[in-house]
């Protein structure tokens, strides 16, 4: 990569855009920060923002006057004159989307839920390149982004999806026989759908290869997550449901997989970082230098793959299931659980519980009534959407309350 691009980085205090910062800092001169959104943090977007001289800092929820006296206390920190630097502030709902607007070469999407929907929309049209780790995004408005994206301006910065697009180089689209999507398995890989009712939330969040924000590590215990990346397989990559599989890889060194029809595997592999994705997608198809220690391989070394247990994992499933049915049902069963993942971390439920509540919000979604009845199959605004999610989220709470 040879040209400076210009990046906005949505999400850049979470997991995801702190990363993207590292790599940044790794590599002065590929990158020119136009813009950060953050979501509450004020103290580290302030540090970010400094650190950066992004013209445009916005902040989801909090004070604007407070940004502004934070970044003007990290300048004076940091030994800068007072006027050194004085970036334009948004704070509010629409902080994300006004960040993905300012024309940033490559917008890279953070954010973790169906609220990076808009985001990711307003990136599309203002024609940058989308990094795309708010996988949600994709899931929840399928139909809406893709008609809205143009030929290669979204690129997967999910481990997985990334590893399968730089597995397709290595053949032509119509030889794909199938996609093998790995998965670590988490913590509780082994258990019985009994052993995984006793669950804290304490045990789900201590996942054994990857560190992650609370939702994604939880999703990544019940597996939500995993079925959440087989619906998005099949929106990136236009396989259907049938030639996508799922395959538990414990030590998290093969992130995916492409089988061809000649009968060869092509994989990629490297040690369990969020560097090399995300690197990939602020330069696609470009890669930068010394990214990450690849495998070593002077040293012996087991791989091991499992199939799926759907009986104590049903969650890939039901997102298959949902996946099929298409339309606003991926919104429902995302929005939902969300829901039951904060109602987890709050004590009111229990571990088995998230996708079974998840389960019945769907299949209430299904028998109706509920919005947009008979027109599940379809989606055609954004307002749809949000109206599903909204009604799944109310359908979720309330099953909560009534347990």
């Amino acid at each position: 990569m040879t040209q400076t691009r210009t990046v906005a980085l949505l999400g850049s205090t979470g997991s995801i855009g702190t990363q993207a910062l590292e790599v940044i800092a790794d590599h002065p001169g590929h990158y020119e920060v136009l813009a950060l959104a953050a979501g509450a943090n004020l103290a580290l977007a302030a540090e970010q923002a400094v650190a950066t001289r992004a013209p445009l800092v916005a902040l989801a929820v909090g004070d604007a006057a407070e940004l502004s006296e934070a970044i003007a206390s990290q300048v004076k920190a940091v030994g800068l004159a007072s006027d050194a630097y004085r970036p334009e502030i948004v704070v509010g709902e629409e902080a994300a989307t006004r960040a993905a607007q300012v024309g940033a070469d490559v917008v890279l999407n953070g954010i973790t839920g169906s609220i990076g929907l808009r985001p990711t929309l307003a990136a599309l049209a203002a024609g940058s390149t989308l990094a795309l780790a708010n996988k949600e995004s994709l899931i929840v408005g399928g139909p809406l982004v893709k008609a809205a994206a143009g030929p290669d301006q979204i690129v997967p910065v999910d481990s997985e999806h990334s590893a399968i697009a730089q597995s397709l180089r290595g053949g032509r689209r119509e030889e794909v026989r199938r996609l093998i999507v790995t998965a670590s398995g988490g913590p509780f890989r082994g258990r019985t759908r009994e052993q995984l009712r006793d669950v804290t939330p304490q045990q789900a969040l201590a996942h054994p290869t990857w560190d992650m924000g609370r939702v994604v590590t939880t999703n990544s215990a019940t597996l939500v997550n995993k079925g959440l990346e087989v619906i998005e397989a099949h929106l990136l990559f236009d396989v259907p449901f049938d030639d996508i599989e799922v395959v538990v890889h414990p030590q998290s060194v093969v992130h995916s997989m492409v089988e061809f029809h000649d009968g060869s595997t092509i994989l990629q592999a490297s040690p369990p970082t969020m560097h090399i994705p995300i690197a990939l997608g602020l330069s696609w198809p470009d890669r930068l230098v010394d990214v990450a220690a690849p495998c070593n391989w002077t040293e012996a070394a087991t791989w091991e793959f499992f199939p799926l247990d759907d009986e104590a994992f049903p969650a890939v499933r039901l997102a298959e299931h949902v996946g099929r049915a298409g339309g606003t049902f991926p919104a429902v069963y995302n929005a939902a659980n969300e829901v039951c993942v904060d109602a987890f971390h709050d004590g009111r439920i229990g571990f088995a519980d998230i996708v079974d509540t998840v389960a019945r919000v769907v299949e209430a979604y299904a028998d109706g009534p509920s919005p947009g009845a008979g027109t599940h199959s379809e989606v055609s605004s954004v307002e749809q959407v949000l109206e599903a999610d909204s009604w799944a989220r109310t359908a979720a709470a309330d099953l909560i309350g009534v347990r």
